[in-house]
């Protein structure tokens, strides 16, 4: 086999590998975003606050960059968006 040869086919096999992943992952996520769907519905989320309980002030929540900017929940996997001033039933305060 001609050496110019080996790096193209080692791409081609790479590149069938990614190929064949490729569905894995959209189905992957797919799967997340359903069951963060089903886990806001069943912790019953909204994006406003229940008087002074807020994502914000609970110990689920990681923040977003800055105080206003859309953070995350432990609760949910993946890249879910929580609102700093929303709420859900498993708010619990802050130490």
């Amino acid at each position: 086999m001609n050496e110019h040869h080996k790096p193209r086919r080692a791409f081609l096999k790479l590149s069938g590998a990614a190929l064949a992943a490729a569905p894995l992952l959209v189905s992957s996520r797919w799967a997340a975003a359903e069951k963060n769907a089903a886990m806001r519905a069943a912790l019953k989320y909204q994006d406003n606050p229940d008087g002074e309980k807020m994502c914000s002030n609970c110990i689920h929540f990681v923040p977003g960059k800055t105080a206003t900017e859309l953070g995350g929940c432990k609760l949910f996997a993946g890249d879910t968006e929580v609102s700093p001033k929303g709420y859900c039933t498993a708010w619990m305060k802050t130490a």
